[in-house]
């Protein structure tokens, strides 16, 4: 079995490795879309604080 038959996936290869894409795509959205939200919340609960604090 060659790198290349390994690829190919018996003429499957671009449903195969298509789908690693998408899930890998997901994987990496679903880890770094909290962390913004998280930073955004955040910045956004500083900025009432210092808001409150200076009325």
């Amino acid at each position: 079995m060659s790198l290349t038959d390994f690829f190919a996936m018996g003429g499957y290869g671009s449903y195969v490795w298509s789908s690693y894409g998408i899930c890998l795509i997901a994987l990496i959205l679903n880890i770094l879309l909290p962390k913004m939200k998280e930073r955004k919340t955040m910045r956004d609960l500083q900025k009432r604080l210092y808001r409150e604090e200076n009325n």
